[in-house]
């Protein structure tokens, strides 16, 4: 009876092997996800800010003068709705940029509100 009880289970050192196996793969491919999670928000935020920007230009040239905000890109059907910024994941954190033109009023440009560093090594306000 004694041998059946024996033969049952892992030992420690088994146990620990394969932990240290996983652990090992594990810190090979969590940079690597992290990195392609970052790449991913950066794509996004590119392909939103090219959005705007365009929304932007179709309002002047239809208006001759540029959006309040961008909410009235939305009332005025130009966007859908105020993307969300994939790093503060907020609507409400755009920056806002007037033109350079000081007799103009409204939004001549947008910019992310997130302050980090984009993996190429520019600020996301920059962009």
């Amino acid at each position: 009876m004694s041998a059946i009880l024996k033969d049952r289970g892992f030992t420690l050192i088994e146990l620990l092997v394969v932990m240290a196996i996983i652990a090992t793969l594990l810190s090979i491919v969590a940079p690597r996800y992290f990195n392609s999670l970052d790449k991913a928000k950066e794509s996004v935020l590119r392909q939103d800010l090219g959005i705007m920007r365009n929304a932007i230009d179709q309002f002047y040239s239809d208006f001759g003068k540029y959006p309040i905000d961008l909410i009235e890109l939305v009332d005025k059907r130009y966007l859908r709705s105020v993307p969300i910024d994939p790093f503060t994941e907020s609507n409400q954190t755009w920056i806002e940029v007037p033109p350079k033109n000081e007799t103009e009023s409204g939004v001549y440009d947008v910019h992310s509100g997130y302050t980090g560093k984009a993996l190429d090594g520019s600020f996301y306000q920059e962009w």
